[in-house]
C-alpha cells in the first residue's frame, strides 16, 4: 500500500518540467502518482477517479481550487504551487481552502512534508465524517421514523419550526423519545454545526444545578477552586436541552425566565452580565400545567417555554410503531454485538406488539437488545424475549369462561395500577366488540357504559378498526 493508503493517488498538475520532477519525487517516496499538464485534462481525471491530494500551479495550467469540489467531504487535499509568491498569497490560498502553499523552487523534503500533512488532514476529515455518521445512526439523528399519525404530525411541525429560534417544550412519559426529538430539531436547524448540550435537571442536586447551567467563578462556594463555564455558555450558537424541567426550583425558574427573555445571565458568584445565543428545548414527563395550577411552577416561565409545544404519545398508544422500532433495534444490536443477521419471528413480534410498554421506547430497546444477545438462532423467538404479554388477537381469552373478565396479566413491580389495568381493559373492550360483531351500541350496553365512553376508549386503545355494522 502506498503512503496515501486508501485516500487515493496524488494528482500533479503543472507545466511539463515541474510535473515530472514532482512525480519522480513522490513516486520515489512510494506514492502512486498521476500527471497532467493542463486544466481540462485535470478536470477529466478528477471526474473519473478519486485522488488523495492535488499538487497544482494554478497560473501555469489555468486550474484552480474551485475545480476540486473543496466543499465535498471526500474532496482531495489541495496543495498550491507558485512560481512567485508572497506571505499574502499564501494566506489567501489557505483562506480559499488550500491545505498548503509551496513556492518554487522547492526541495523534495518540502514537497513530501506538505503532502504528508495534507493527507493527514484529509484522513482526519474523513474520520470525523464517519464518526458523525455513526453517531447519527446511534442516536437516530434525523431518522425519527413512525407509522403513527400523531407522531407524523409532530414531525411535520418540526420541519416547519426547526430553523427558527423559538423555544420548544416537549411533553411525554419517560422513554417516549423526547431526547431524540430534541436532537432531531437541532439537526434540522441552522444550528446543526453548533453544540447540542443536554442537561438533566432532575439528576443534579439543587445546589449544583445552578452552577452547572450558568457556571461559577473561583471562590463562589466551598470547593470552587477555579472559574468554570456553564452549560448555557457551552451551548452558545447551538441548542441546550433541559430535560425534566419540571423539577427546577423556584429560584432557578427565575433565572431561566431571565435567560429566555433577555438572553443574559451571570455566573454564580459573579456580577458580570454575559450574553448567549442559544436555542432552548425543554422536556418534562410531568404535566406542567398542573404544576402551574398547584403553584409549584411559574406561569410566566411555562408560557415562555411553551412557544411551540409537542406531546409525544406513549408507545402503548402507537402499536403500529412497535414492530417498526423493534426491527430497527434488531438490526442495530445484531451489528453492534456482531451476532450476524437476525430477524423477529411471528411469535416474538406478536408478543412485542401486545405488550403495554410502561417504559415506552426505552424499555422496548432494552428488551430487543437482550433478545438479540440471548437468541441462538437467526430468528428471535417469543422465548428469547423472556416475558409474556396478552395477545390482542386472542383478546377473547382475556375474558374468563365465567365472564368475570380476568385477564391473567402478570404484575410487574414499579408499574402504576392505572397503567397495569390498561391491557386487560383493552382486551375486554376488544372481546365485547368482537362478540357484538362490531356493533358499538350493543358492546356499550354489554359493558354497561355509554357509547361516548366506549368510543373514547376505542380511540385510546387503537381499536377503531372495529366496524359498526349496525347501530
Amino acid at each position: 500500500m502506498s503512503p496515501s493508503g486508501s485516500l487515493g493517488p496524488i494528482l500533479v498538475v503543472d507545466a511539463e518540467g515541474g510535473a515530472e520532477e514532482l512525480s519522480n519525487c513522490l513516486a520515489g517516496a512510494g506514492y502512486s502518482v498521476e500527471v497532467c499538464h493542463e486544466g481540462e485534462a485535470a478536470r477529466r481525471l478528477l471526474a473519473e477517479h478519486s485522488f488523495g491530494a492535488v499538487l497544482c500551479d494554478p497560473q501555469a495550467v489555468e486550474f484552480h481550487i474551485d475545480s476540486v469540489g473543496r466543499d465535498v467531504a471526500d474532496a482531495p487535499a489541495w496543495i498550491e504551487l507558485a512560481g512567485f509568491g508572497s506571505v499574502e498569497d499564501a494566506v489567501e490560498a489557505v483562506r480559499r481552502g488550500a491545505a498548503d502553499y509551496i513556492c518554487k523552487p522547492f526541495s523534495d523534503e518540502q514537497v513530501l512534508l506538505a503532502v504528508a500533512r495534507a493527507l493527514e488532514q484529509r484522513a482526519l476529515r474523513s474520520e470525523n465524517k464517519s464518526l458523525k455518521e455513526r453517531l447519527a445512526d446511534r442516536f437516530g439523528i434525523g431518522k425519527l421514523v413512525t407509522r403513527d399519525p400523531v407522531v407524523h404530525r409532530i414531525l411535520q411541525s418540526i420541519e416547519a419550526v426547526a430553523d427558527t429560534r423559538a423555544t420548544i417544550l416537549i411533553e411525554g412519559e419517560s422513554g417516549t423519545g423526547k431526547t431524540l426529538l430534541a436532537r432531531t430539531v437541532h439537526q434540522l436547524s441552522g444550528r446543526r454545526d453548533g453544540p447540542f448540550v443536554e442537561v438533566n435537571c432532575g439528576a443534579l442536586p439543587d445546589t449544583l444545578l445552578e452552577s452547572e447551567l450558568f457556571g461559577h467563578v473561583k471562590g463562589a462556594f466551598t470547593g470552587a477552586s477555579r472559574d468554570k463555564i456553564g452549560k448555557f455558555e457551552a451551548a452558545d450558537h447551538g441548542t441546550i436541552f433541559l430535560d425534566e424541567i419540571g423539577t427546577a426550583t423556584p429560584e432557578l425558574q427565575v433565572k431561566l425566565l431571565r435567560v429566555l427573555q433577555d438572553r443574559v445571565f451571570e455566573r454564580l458568584g459573579d456580577t458580570q452580565v454575559r450574553e448567549c445565543d442559544v436555542r432552548v428545548i425543554a422536556a418534562t414527563n410531568a404535566k406542567l400545567l398542573e404544576a402551574v395550577r398547584a403553584g409549584t411552577f411559574r406561569e410566566d416561565l411555562y408560557w415562555r417555554l411553551r412557544v411551540i409545544a409537542f406531546e409525544l404519545p406513549p408507545l402503548r398508544a402507537r402499536p403500529s410503531d412497535v414492530a417498526l422500532l423493534a426491527e430497527q433495534f434488531v438490526a442495530r444490536f445484531a451489528a453492534e454485538h456482531a451476532r450476524g443477521p437476525k430477524s423477529l419471528g411471528p411469535g416474538a413480534l406478536a408478543t412485542l406488539v401486545a405488550h403495554t410498554w410502561p417504559g415506552n421506547i426505552r424499555e422496548l430497546e432494552h428488551a430487543v437488545e437482550r433478545a438479540v444477545l440471548l437468541s441462538r438462532d437467526s430468528v428471535i423467538t417469543e422465548a428469547d424475549l423472556g416475558f409474556e404479554a396478552a395477545q390482542p388477537e386472542s383478546a377473547g381469552n382475556a375474558v374468563a369462561s365465567d365472564g368475570t373478565g380476568e385477564s391473567g396479566a402478570p404484575y410487574r413491580p414499579g408499574t402504576p395500577l392505572r397503567t397495569a389495568l390498561e391491557a386487560p381493559e383493552r382486551a375486554i373492550i376488544a372481546a365485547a366488540l368482537r362478540h357484538s360483531g362490531g356493533n358499538r351500541k350493543e358492546a356499550a350496553r354489554a359493558l354497561d357504559i355509554n357509547r361516548t365512553t366506549l368510543f373514547n376508549k376505542m380511540r385510546k386503545y387503537n381499536l377503531m378498526e372495529f366496524q359498526c355494522d349496525s347501530e
